[in-house]
């Protein structure tokens, strides 16, 4: 499977799709959420990480992507930042001759 080029953090996708369609402040938002509005502010700006909690919350709020769709988007974009960065170096495995 192709890698995309810089994916989103999902909580762009949140911030410049999702709320907007809904006609939702950040603050109605985290109400119904049932989370603090600081607190979702920072996903939506990319400051911290969409957790398993909060893709579980947008599934049950929501009715497209499932918690599975948020952490999958997540994930593609921690790993390519990750990428960006050269990420860690770590030599191949040596195997040991037997």
């Amino acid at each position: 499977m192709a890698q995309m080029h810089n994916p989103p953090h999902p909580g762009e996708i949140l911030r410049e799709d999702i709320l907007p369609e809904l006609g939702f402040s950040v603050s109605e938002a985290a109400r119904q959420l049932g989370v603090s509005r600081v607190q979702l502010s920072r996903v939506l700006h990319g400051h911290v990480p969409m957790s398993p909690d909060l893709a579980l919350r947008l599934e049950q709020w929501l009715t497209g992507p499932t918690a599975d769709v948020w952490l999958r988007m997540q994930l593609a974009h921690d790993l390519w930042c990750a990428r960006q960065n050269n990420g860690p170096r770590v030599a191949p495995a040596q195997l040991k001759a037997a």
